[in-house]
């Protein structure tokens, strides 16, 4: 059966925040984020974005299964930790729209869904009017022992999307990692693509 891509705004997406809890706790298990995940907190994680004013969920259905997800949101309505760089740098958080996460189920990747994550949020971005798209991503050491042989970051793929890497705008998410009895801080670094370039 073909994959199909809907993309629901805010609320619309209630619905789904079962199957969306859990495939950010199944695909977050794996290197780089090592996530523990809480299905509460997820739960509570996610009615944020439904209340959120121009977000989208962007939905990859197998059949009646949610396979993967993609979040975004207008960055004016997102928490400190993630305006925070921007504010500091001099940046109009009111210009971007900011990219929550993007979980596949590993079986379904290699076959351009991932694309359609990132066309669907634009989407929504350039429907508000905004002219940036922005996400940032978790920073692991090379020598991390998590990492698995055959990782690949997925920088290639980001750059080809027209993200450019702007490692000096930088912020902390607390989680707990697989091998973590408590909660600790995990760099992570954002990308931007101008939407009008």
């Amino acid at each position: 059966m073909a994959i199909t891509i809907q993309s629901f705004s805010g609320s619309d997406a209630t619905p789904f925040f079962g199957d969306l809890a859990r495939l950010r706790t199944t695909v977050f298990r794996a290197f780089p984020y090592l996530y523990e995940g809480n299905p509460v907190y997820e739960q509570t994680y996610l009615s944020t974005y439904a209340k959120s004013e121009g977000s989208v969920f962007v939905l990859a259905i197998d059949g009646d299964q949610v396979v993967g997800v993609a979040t975004g949101t207008p960055m004016a309505g997102e928490t400190e930790e993630v305006k925070r760089p921007f504010f500091e740098a001099g940046l109009n958080t009111q210009e971007f729209f900011y990219f929550g996460e993007s979980v596949l189920l590993s079986e379904y990747r290699g076959q351009g869904i991932g694309v359609q994550f990132f066309e669907g949020r634009e989407q929504q971005a350039r429907k508000l009017g905004l002219r940036y798209a922005t996400f940032c991503a978790v920073e692991r050491p090379a020598d991390h022992p998590r990492r698995p042989a055959d990782y690949v970051p997925f920088d290639a793929f980001w750059a080809k999307r027209g993200y450019t890497h702007h490692p000096e705008l930088r912020t902390t998410f607390t989680w707990r990692d697989l091998d973590e009895s408590v909660e600790s801080p995990k760099p992570l670094s954002f990308w931007i693509r101008d939407l009008k370039a």
